[in-house]
């Protein structure tokens, strides 16, 4: 059988769906983890390292850009609005914006974000890079579209 892509977009929102109540289920629980975050910054360029110890359950924030991601160590189940994928390191792959993960580290791993940004204060990037809803990403997106077709 093949699927339309009605029926995709409507698997999509379900997926995203289950990956914001996990993320609501988790925000209850006792006992978040620490994952150790190293900043990287160069011309241009932040990258955001961090290290996901085995057997952690982790649901990333969504990003209003398109990014590059390296993992450079380890294994791990990643859920987006696509499906479960298992990724092993070494492996580099573009984020595209409003990807929101879940992902179960197998063991340590290393998983780096790398953005575009003139900024090294990290309040700036966050402002900049990531979006507190996917209401306020359409309201980012919707806002960019319309300064491209007026500028």
């Amino acid at each position: 059988m093949q699927v339309q892509p009605k029926d995709s977009q409507a698997i999509a929102l379900a997926n995203r769906e289950k990956i914001l109540a996990l993320q609501n289920a988790m925000l209850e629980l006792p006992g978040q983890i620490d994952c150790p975050v190293q900043h990287h910054f160069a011309p241009g360029m932040y990258g955001r390292e961090i290290l996901l110890p085995a057997g952690s359950l982790v649901v990333g924030k969504i990003h209003k850009h398109a990014h590059v991601n390296v993992i450079s160590m380890g294994e791990c189940l990643v859920a987006t609005e696509q499906g479960v994928q298992r990724l092993r390191a070494p492996y580099t792959f573009i984020s595209e914006p409003g990807t929101k993960r879940a992902v179960y580290s197998i063991t340590d791993v290393v998983w780096t974000t790398c953005h575009a940004t003139d900024s090294t204060d990290l309040e700036k990037i966050e402002e900049q890079v990531i979006a507190p809803s996917y209401e306020a990403l359409e309201e980012h997106q919707a806002l960019r579209a319309y300064l491209e077709e007026n500028t």
